[in-house]
């Protein structure tokens, strides 16, 4: 019954990552396009010289709805990365205290478990930031530019 166990564990660690995986590249991505889609969005309709500089309300409602929707799905992917650490503890320790049980606990190097929680927290401060940009820098273009 252990190696069926102990295979579960694995296998829930092998889809946490790929499912990690792709939360973390869908959100940069998403945010990536988010910026360049809200700075375009931000920017002031110019009709050339002679003329005044128009902000059109609908410009002003796409926007608005583009940075809360950029906040919204970044929030989300750091709450699916939260999830994804947690899991990821939780299972690593499952398969720590098997390896206690069964004496082969010292082939398991314990930093193995703290690099992981550092991976996510650059994988969250990565997604955060991106996410960040993709708000401020289209409020600056609006506000400043």
């Amino acid at each position: 019954m252990l190696p069926h166990v102990h295979e579960h564990i694995v296998q829930e660690l092998r889809q946490s990552a790929r499912t990690d995986t792709v939360f973390v590249v869908v959100a940069v991505a998403f945010n990536l396009i988010a910026l360049g889609i809200n700075w375009g969005t931000a920017q002031t309709y110019d009709p050339g010289p002679g003329l005044e500089r128009a902000r059109p309300l609908a410009n002003d409602l796409i926007l608005v709805v583009l940075l809360l929707s950029t906040v919204l799905i970044t929030g989300v992917a750091l709450r699916a990365l939260g999830a994804g650490m947690d899991t990821r503890q939780r299972l690593t320790e499952g398969l720590v205290r098997m390896y206690e049980d069964e004496g082969v606990a010292r082939y398991y190097d314990p930093v193995l478990a703290a690099n992981y929680a550092a991976r996510y927290r650059l994988f969250a401060v990565v997604v955060g930031l991106l996410g960040a940009l993709a708000v401020v820098v289209p409020l600056i273009e609006r506000f400043l530019g």
